[in-house]
């Protein structure tokens, strides 16, 4: 929303830049006020695009970053327990977004079993693939409304 002031005899004039100023100046003052130190490096205003948790977020919308659409896409399908168990580690990370992540992970996590044999069957593919293919190409964060 934007503050319009209207005078007598006064054109319209927008004060959105001056109210996002005023913002940052309090936010500071809070941080000079609580004696919270910031590290200048790692503070982030008025960016306009970033990284975060694996998309490129921008003032046009959000985006699976590519480099990691790359990574996922060219996995191999994991031949030993630890490649499972890495993998299963790195998807899980997104449960909370992924649909259904508990049944689709379900012929994986049997084969992290204590004493099962390690036998990467088709339904352990067919869900491989299916995580695969949720992690670079849903949402995993959507814009709020």
């Amino acid at each position: 929303m934007h503050k319009i002031i209207l005078e007598e005899d006064d054109k319209p004039l927008v004060e959105h830049q001056r109210r996002l100023n005023e913002a940052m100046q309090e936010v500071l003052a809070c941080c000079e006020e609580t004696n919270l130190v910031l590290n200048w490096e790692k503070c982030y205003f008025m960016v306009e695009e970033d990284i975060v948790l694996s998309h490129k977020i921008y003032k046009n919308g959000i985006e699976v970053d590519k480099a990691k659409i790359e990574v996922i896409s060219k996995l191999p399908p994991p031949s030993f327990v630890n490649g499972v168990r890495s993998f299963l580690g790195h998807a899980g990370f997104y449960r909370r977004f992924n649909k259904h992540f508990s049944k689709v992970v379900k012929p994986l996590c049997k084969l992290l079993e204590k004493y099962a044999k390690f036998f990467f069957n088709e339904d352990c593919m067919k869900a491989f693939e299916l995580l695969k293919y949720k992690l670079t190409n849903t949402s995993i964060i959507t814009a709020p409304n």
